[in-house]
């Protein structure tokens, strides 16, 4: 079963597609633009109520004062729209979103929050295909999963439940000047990231030294992630 389903602008301006989850009588939840229109009877008119603010919460357990109003085209219906921002006096266009519902009941502390899913799918680079072979998606989703779950592995809420992973506070690849020791999960990819680089960088350089061969160079660099990797 699906329990609900979140989309942009490009399928929630697709006449088709919503047609398809009301059909389906799919719960969901998709951004349109801030400009879509909806016909109304004569007579009816378009109305908001006032800005109310919620408490948006993040992937590492953060909160974030935001701010959600409704807009009620005419009489409600089954299709909800809701205004989702930072700031309500200036709408700040990266912050500011319309969302579009079929979920029931009051939603000023939910519904930021159930959209906040899709921006963490986009962190995670779920986002990076449209509706395209099976496949290929799935094949996608766990590359990234296994990516997702690697570093998942070396946050700290995992070793503190005996995480068999080495911990880095003692390591010395944490004087790395790029090195974070903030919490969450983006800080724990950042240093995930430095941790690799030296692979990538011998794996880019390899094929050139086949051409323009510099002494020493690949075996230093291989010495280096050896380091890194006797160090953690």
């Amino acid at each position: 079963s699906v329990e609900l389903v979140l989309a942009d602008r490009l399928y929630g301006e697709s006449g088709p597609f919503m047609e398809g989850l009301i059909q389906l009588e799919l719960p969901c939840v998709v951004a349109v633009r801030d400009n879509h229109g909806v016909w109304l009877p004569r007579g009816q008119r378009i109305r908001m109520t006032r800005w109310r603010p919620f408490e948006r919460t993040f992937a590492d357990a953060s909160t974030q004062t935001r701010y959600i109003c409704e807009v009620i085209y005419g009489q409600r219906r089954t299709i909800r729209y809701f205004f989702l921002t930072t700031d309500p006096a200036t709408l700040p266009p990266a912050t500011t979103v319309l969302l579009m519902t079929n979920l029931k009941g009051h939603l000023r502390h939910s519904l930021g929050n159930h959209y906040g899913f899709k921006h963490l799918k986009n962190e995670l680079g779920w986002a990076d295909y449209r509706l395209t072979a099976y496949l290929a998606i799935e094949r996608w989703w766990e590359m990234v999963s296994s990516a997702y779950l690697m570093v998942s592995l070396h946050t700290q809420a995992l070793h503190v439940l005996a995480s068999p992973l080495t911990p880095w506070a003692d390591s010395p690849v944490t004087r790395h000047p790029w090195w974070t020791t903030a919490p969450g999960w983006k800080a724990t990819l950042n240093n995930l990231r430095l941790l690799i680089q030296p692979f990538i960088a011998l794996a880019f350089l390899l094929p050139w030294l086949t051409v323009f061969p510099i002494d020493g160079l690949s075996q230093a660099l291989r010495h280096l992630i050896a380091c890194i990797h006797g160090s953690t």
